[in-house]
Formats: structure tokens, C-alpha cells, sequence
């Protein structure tokens, strides 16, 4: 009911719900369709698919607009909203009657440019990165067993809680310290340095756990504060930053030695369970049993043998004896054999010498043979039993051409069975001479 009943006094008196429609229909007349920019904080997005998120100016005042973009809208977007970003809004003011709340109701939205404290960030980012803050070589190992950890946060924050929680399910043999620290606020980060320095002088910890809740970037910047930063990434103790929620990334998670999404999660990390160890305790007591035992009967069948060895010393002496013996037997034969083998040796000599005598004497008188055809083949006197005779001068000189002879001279013919002395009357040359 819009309108207010009227009251006993005559003045009008609104009911809650009425009230409220009168304002969302003098809102909507007036600011029915609007564009306004701001830099976006706290924006989540429901699992029925509709953005819930608050405005604010970028200049950092604190005025700020509750928003509501449902799924229809969200659909069309062309980015990822995300805490800092500068950007425009276009729709109509209306108040949530549950609550009373005045919200922003988005049909569209767009980029324009990031926020302020976001483009703080990226510039610190990069600086010290190039600085070498973040390089995951100077990251460092925890350690594998810590006996106790500290824990740098607030003591009225739900993230010790967690993280107490956390530790006392998951490994109550660690002992806990707590380096009170304020983690939101202008006085933030010299607290947080100063308690990285008190827990770095006492070095009564094995690493430290840097833990909050989630919030928006601006609920977040301690952890984004240089001094801070610095003081992580020179901390002589290994730190794990577990800062926000899951989505959420600070330098400071970037310069520790291990980032956690959630202070719950930089528990789990920093301690292993302490059901996983005793059951890894177990095995290797099993396994040490079963050796201890596989040793034992290994020198238990050993022993044994040694001392079926010694019940019967007597086996032992007669495998001596029967060794020496044969031993003797070996020897008393041996020289008789050794002679007989060197006998054997010589006779085999022998008649290889005697067969290769043989040999010899028959390729001799083979060769003789056939050099005696040869020479009786050449002997000239088989050669005049054939019929030819041979002249010579008389010297014994042999006469092989008519152009040695001259009519009237003197040779002598030698024949197979003698000689007689001739005069050549005339010389008749060959026609082919």
C-alpha cells in the first residue's frame, strides 16, 4: 500500500513495505535508465549465474553503491570483471525491500580503464620483479618436519581460526606461535614488518605462515605494500602467504617461498598429516621387521651349516686324506708318465723324419730321371743314329752355313759310328739363303 493510513493525530503514518515502494517508484521516475563509473570492489558471481558487487569512486572516497547484475545481463559480458577495475555501468536505482538497501540494478557494463589502487599494483609488480623479488630460483624448500611454526596475522580474524583448526586436524604434533599483527588499515604493514622482524630475532620457528581472510583489493593492500614485500622476500625464516581466497593474488604471495590459496591450504602445505606419517612410520617398521627376520634365518641356516661342519670333524679329515692320497697317486705316476709321453713324442718324430727321408729321395730320383731323358734327348750321337752327320774344320770347330765352305777345302764329317775326311768340290746355297 502506497499511501499512509492517517493516525489518530491526523498525520500520516507509512508502513515499512509501503514506504519502501514509494521510494523505488520515485527513484525509478526519476533515475530510470543512468550510467555511472566507478572502480569495481568485492565483485563475486553466485552459481545461479547473477554478480553481486559493490562501486566506488576511483578517486578513493568512501562512497560506494551495492550492485546486482543478473545472469541475462552477465551473459553479454566481453571480459572478466575483477576487483579494481575501472568501469561503466548502465541501468536503474532501486531499493531491495528485504533489507531496505539502495542498489544499482546493471543491464550493461564496459571497461574504462583500470582503478587506481589496480594500476598501483601492476606498476609495483613490475618494478619488483625486474628487481629479482619474485624469482622462483631464490624460492626455498620447506622443510619436510617442522617442530613448530609461526603464524603472523590477526588475533580477531577467522584466518587463525582456520589455520589453528587446520593444524590441530591435520598435525597436532606441531607446536604453534602466533606473531600478533594487524593485516588491514594504514597501520598494517609496519606491523606485519615488524612482526616478520621479531619472529626472523627469535628464530624460535621452523617457517612462518603470513595468513588473512578474503576481502576486496583494498581490504587486501597491506599485502601489497612494498615495505612488506621487501620484508617477505629477505625473511631468513621460509614463508608460506596464504592471503584471501583462491583467487586472490598479492605481491606478497609472490616474494614468499610458497603461496597458498587460502590460510586454511598454507596449513595443509606447511605440515604433513600426521596420519600420512604414522602410516609411513608403520611401513618402514614393517620392513625393517621383515629384513630383521630374512637376516636372521639367513645366519640361523648359516650357523647350521657350520655346526653340522663341526659335529663331524672326522668327515673333514677323511676328504683330506682321500684328496692326499690321490694326490700321492698322481704323483708317483706322474714321472713314468711324462717319460712314456716323451717317448711317444720321439717315436712319432722318428717316423716322421724317416717318411720325410722317403719322400725326399723319391722326388730326387723322380727329378733325376726326367733330367736324364732330357740329356739323352740332346746328346747329338742320337742324332747321327738317325742318319744326320756334322761337319767341322778339323779343330773340331762345328760348320753351320755354306758360307764357311769354299770348293776344294778340307772338313771332316763326323757320323754315328766314326769320321772321314772330305774336300768340298762345289757349294750350292739354299734358294732361300
Amino acid at each position: 500500500m502506497i499511501e499512509g493510513r492517517e493516525a489518530a493525530s491526523g498525520r500520516r503514518v507509512w508502513g515499512v513495505a509501503g514506504l519502501l515502494e514509494a521510494v523505488s517508484q520515485s527513484l525509478a521516475e526519476r533515475f530510470s535508465v543512468v550510467v555511472v563509473g566507478g572502480e569495481l570492489t568485492g565483485f563475486t558471481r553466485a552459481a545461479s549465474g547473477h554478480c553481486y558487487f559493490g562501486l566506488k569512486d576511483a578517486d578513493g572516497l568512501s562512497a560506494s553503491l551495492r550492485c546486482a547484475m543478473f545472469r541475462r545481463a552477465a551473459g553479454m559480458l566481453d571480459f572478466t570483471p575483477a576487483d579494481g577495475a575501472l568501469v561503466e555501468l548502465r541501468g536503474r536505482v532501486a531499493v531491495y525491500e528485504p533489507r531496505g538497501e539502495l542498489q544499482f540494478i546493471v543491464e550493461a557494463m564496459r571497461r574504462a580503464g583500470a582503478g587506481t589502487l589496480y594500476e598501483q599494483f601492476l606498476k609495483l609488480r613490475e618494478r619488483l620483479a625486474a628487481e629479482g623479488l619474485f624469482d622462483e630460483d631464490a624460492k626455498r624448500p620447506l622443510p619436510a618436519l617442522p617442530r613448530r611454526i609461526g603464524v603472523i596475522t590477526s588475533t580477531a580474524g577467522a584466518a587463525l581460526h582456520d589455520v589453528l583448526t587446520a593444524l590441530a586436524r591435520r598435525a597436532p604434533q606441531v607446536e604453534v606461535v602466533v606473531y600478533p599483527s594487524l593485516v588491514q588499515g594504514a597501520e598494517a604493514p609496519p606491523a606485519l614488518v615488524n612482526a616478520l622482524r621479531i619472529a626472523n630475532a627469535r628464530a624460535e620457528v621452523d617457517l612462518l605462515l603470513l595468513v588473512r581472510g578474503g576481502g576486496s583489493l583494498e581490504d587486501l593492500w597491506a599485502f601489497n605494500d612494498e615495505r612488506v614485500v621487501r620484508a617477505v622476500a629477505s625473511s631468513g625464516l621460509p614463508v608460506v602467504c596464504g592471503v584471501g581466497h583462491e583467487t586472490d593474488v598479492t605481491l606478497c604471495d609472490l616474494a614468499a617461498d610458497l603461496r597458498a590459496p587460502t590460510p586454511t591450504a598454507a596449513a595443509e602445505l606447511a605440515a604433513p598429516a600426521r596420519d600420512n606419517l604414522l602410516a609411513e612410520l608403520a611401513a618402514l617398521a614393517r620392513g625393517l621387521t621383515l629384513r630383521l627376520d630374512h637376516r636372521l634365518q639367513t645366519l640361523g641356516q648359516r650357523l647350521d651349516r657350520l655346526a653340522l661342519r663341526l659335529a663331524r670333524p672326522s668327515d673333514a679329515l677323511a676328504r683330506q686324506r682321500r684328496l692326499l692320497e690321490l694326490l700321492a697317486q698322481r704323483a708317483a705316476v706322474a714321472p713314468g708318465r711324462r717319460v712314456e709321453l716323451q717317448r711317444q713324442r720321439l717315436d712319432h718324430l722318428a717316423q716322421r723324419r724317416e717318411r720325410a727321408g722317403r719322400d725326399l729321395l723319391r722326388r730326387q730320383s723322380v727329378r733325376l730321371d726326367g733330367l736324364q731323358a732330357r740329356l739323352l734327348a740332346l746328346d747329338p750321337q742320337h742324332v747321327l743314329a738317325r742318319g744326320y752327320a756334322w761337319l767341322d774344320d778339323g779343330q773340331g770347330g762345328a760348320i753351320t752355313s755354306v758360307q764357311a765352305l769354299q770348293p776344294g777345302r778340307k772338313v771332316r764329317a763326323v757320323l754315328s759310328d766314326g769320321s772321314a775326311d772330305l774336300q768340298i768340290l762345289r757349294v750350292l746355297p739354299s734358294p732361300q739363303g
